[in-house]
This record gives C-alpha cells, structure tokens and sequence, in this order.
C-alpha cells in the first residue's frame, strides 16, 4: 500500500531519522559558532533559585538543549503533534528529557494533553529539575499566555526569560517566524532577571505578571540579537 506524505511523515523511522538529523545538524551548530554568554556569569547567578522555569519565544528553541549543563538536569516541554514527536525525539539525542504536551490553558487545554503536562511539569520541579518551555499563546508569536504563570504559581519555582541568538540564521516565513541556526558564526545565550509569582497571586497579579514576561522576552530576544549584530525581525520585536 503507498503511502502518502503525509502518512509516511508519520512512520517511526521517518520520525527517528529526522530527529537524529536534527540532533547532530545542531550540534553542528552550536560546536562552529563561538558562543558567549549575556550575563556572563548567568549560571552562577541563577543557579541559588534553581530549579527554574526556563522561558523562551516559540521559533527561537532549536538552540535551546544547549542551554543545559550537565550539572543543571533540565526538561523541555514538547507538543504531541508530528512535528513535536521529531523534536522530542532530537532533544533526548541531545541529552534533555521531555515532557509532552501543551503549555496552553485554552478550550484545547484537555485535547492537547494539557493537564497531564502541566502535573508532569509539577513533578519535575519538585525533583529539583529545571523545567524549560515556550511562553507563547499557541500560534499567536510573542505574546505570553498565563500558562507559565500558573506553573510559576503552583510549583513556587521563579521564572527565567532567556534566547539565543546566532549572526548566521535563516528565518521561515511561518506563524512564529521560527528561526534556523547556521554553523560558521557567532552566537548568545542571554538571560534576563529571574520573575517570582506569588502563591497567592490573584488575577491582576498574574495578568502584571504575563505582561512583564512578555516585555522582558522582547527584551532580551532583542538584546541576543544586538550582541551578535543582527536585528531581530521576529513578529511583534
């Protein structure tokens, strides 16, 4: 039986082999490219709030599993669609566990896996794992949802915004104008101040809060890209 497109984009092996490729061309990456850090001393730094909540803009992530060191175990979490299976399956090769599911508190917040998602993402910062995700609204690029927020909120664990950026990138012309990371340049890990949600923050507390993680991503997003020469084109920068 012949198989579609589609179809096939859902094989095992397919989904394998494009996850190793994935894996190893960012490796690729991030060994040709001489990265800094902003904050130079960001680590020491973050590291007394450990674990945390590592925040970043949908289609700046590709570069993200590098932002672990092996003495700071960290998780990432990762959509159920086609596309997060291949992502999931690069950033284990990666040496970065995964959560899969959706960050998002919307009508799909069931269908999408979410609340199981957001108990395993309890779970990993209560076992002093720092837990890493997407702060955007689904398919709506830089603007914050409150899911973040909320997980800020119920686990006690502060929040980091951080990006990476690179000098040599290709830019896609999708919803998150996701960003692909070329070898041969130079790149930044830069991070923000860390952002602490009351336990007993009440709904204009946390929608103060959503707006200053906002502002504070654009913030540094537009930093990283300034370090490394490049303006930074994303939606809403």
């Amino acid at each position: 039986m012949k198989l579609s497109l589609r179809e096939l984009g859902r094989t095992a092996w397919v989904q394998q082999t494009a996850g190793f490729v994935a894996a190893e061309f960012l490796r690729l990456v991030w060994l040709t490219n001489r990265f800094s850090y902003d904050p130079p001393n960001i680590y020491e730094r973050v590291e007394p709030d450990m674990p945390v909540i590592v925040a970043f803009w949908h289609g700046q992530h590709f570069m993200m599993p590098f932002l672990k060191k092996k003495k700071y175990p960290a998780k990432v979490l990762v959509s159920r669609h086609r596309d997060g299976e291949i992502n999931a399956i690069a950033a284990e090769r990666l040496e970065v566990g995964t959560v899969r599911g959706s960050g998002d508190h919307g009508n799909s917040f069931h269908r999408k896996g979410g609340v199981a998602a957001f108990k395993a993402m309890l779970k990993v910062l209560d076992e002093s794992i720092n837990m890493a995700l997407t702060a955007d609204v689904p398919k709506v690029s830089r603007k914050a949802g409150l899911g973040i927020i909320m997980l800020a909120r119920e686990s006690g664990r502060p929040i980091l915004p951080v990006a990476i950026a690179t000098s040599r990138f290709k830019r896609l012309n999708n919803w998150d104008r996701s960003v692909i990371h070329l070898p041969f340049g130079r790149g930044v890990i830069a991070g923000s101040e860390i952002i602490k949600v009351p336990r007993d923050a009440d709904e204009a507390t946390m929608e103060k809060l959503r707006a200053k993680l906002e502002n504070d991503l654009n913030a540094v997003t537009r930093r990283a890209y300034a370090i490394v020469g490049r303006p930074d084109e994303g939606i809403h920068a």
